[in-house]
């Protein structure tokens, strides 16, 4: 037992001899017991170092203030994924911000997961820009450079003790990564020999870290089987396929009609995927609308559908996929309804109704 759970056992006793009921018998109310092996239950918190440098606070139901990962751990998350960029102009997860909020999340006894983005700003499906210090190389150099870069930052963690038990190589790589030299549609082989580079550089340091390649789109099989037969037959290996499923982009892009559908199909994309690839499967990124569009808190009812899909995409991806889902990380819970859409808290700083499903 460490020095925080003895402290409050102590916290609790204390309670308990304090509480009295009505015929003068103490309670002793149970301490809380934190699972933090089985399914993952996570959250993406990339952004909190910097929402605390501008004074951002976060507080429980209670109003009591509680450092953001202690709360998310509070409602039932076991888990915590953050970003990495090469050299990002402003700092922000960068090798060193990544290391103060892995260290952090390590002493809560939290899982971590590692998500290379290969690229000094965002990179999702529609932009996977170059580093600057990469520009210009050939592939051979570039895919020194992805190793490098990978175990640099992995080693890091590995000095402070930390062994993250995930490593995503690219961040929603639907269309390949490190454009144009890795472009999946128009350079297939490069961008599975990029990936390969990547997956090799996380295994020399950690071996039994699970390798997950991720595409957005979790619903879209099509999509999976296109981008995974390219790595597959290009000799890149992966030990995960990790998921993007955000329904209020998929329905607001016109992609699918409903969201209870798009839901149904991810659902059926992971057990087609796992079973064609015999490959474990993660929602590594999902979220559920929080604000309306002038960037405030959305009423009650928009939040109560949102814990309700949430609830659904926890419950089916442990019941409904033959055990091949592992978890399910939502995307920037902490984040006011005036900085993203799809949090889970209060302008305030509150846990809205959402994260009750990690419950």
């Amino acid at each position: 037992m460490n020095i925080k759970n003895i402290f409050l056992n102590a916290v609790w006793a204390l309670i308990a001899l304090t509480a009295c009921s009505s015929d003068d018998k103490p309670v002793y109310p149970e301490p809380p017991v934190y699972d933090m092996s089985g399914f993952a239950k996570g959250a993406d918190v990339s952004w909190l170092t910097e929402m605390e440098k501008a004074g951002n606070k976060f507080y429980n139901s209670l109003g009591r203030e509680t450092e953001c990962m202690t709360l998310l751990r509070d409602l039932g998350m076991n888990s915590i994924r953050l970003r990495v960029w090469v050299n990002p102009v402003d700092g922000w997860c960068n090798k060193g911000d990544v290391l103060v909020k892995a260290w952090r999340a390590k002493n809560l006894g939290m899982r971590v997961m590692i998500n290379f983005h290969y690229s000094d700003t965002w990179a999702d499906p529609g932009k996977q820009y170059m580093p600057a210090a990469w520009e210009g190389l050939s592939l051979e150099e570039l895919k020194t450079a992805v190793a490098d870069h990978t175990k640099e930052v992995l080693n890091a963690l590995k000095e402070k003790g930390i062994t993250p038990e995930w490593v995503q190589v690219g961040n929603e790589t639907s269309n390949g990564f490190l454009w144009e030299m890795g472009q999946a549609d128009k350079n297939p082989a490069q961008y599975a020999a990029l990936f390969a580079a990547g997956y090799e550089a996380a295994k020399s340091v950690f071996p039994d870290t699970k390798v997950i390649v991720h595409l957005d789109s979790g619903y879209d099989n099509d999509l999976y089987n296109w981008n995974l037969d390219i790595l597959k037959n290009n000799g890149a290996k992966w030990d995960m396929i990790g998921m993007s499923l955000y329904p209020y982009w998929a329905m607001l892009y016109g992609e699918e009609t409903s969201a209870d559908k798009v839901i149904t199909d991810c659902i059926e994309n992971i057990k087609k995927v796992s079973a064609k690839y015999d490959s474990d499967v993660m929602i590594v990124e999902t979220g559920m609308e929080c604000a309306d569009d002038d960037g405030r808190l959305a009423d009650t009812s928009v939040l109560a559908e949102g814990k309700a899909l949430l609830s659904r995409i926890l419950k089916e991806s442990q019941e409904n996929t033959n055990g091949r889902c592992k978890g399910v990380f939502y995307w920037e819970p902490q984040c006011k309804p005036s900085k993203y859409r799809l949090g889970a808290f209060t302008e305030e700083g509150y846990p809205t109704v959402i994260m009750d499903a990690f419950q």
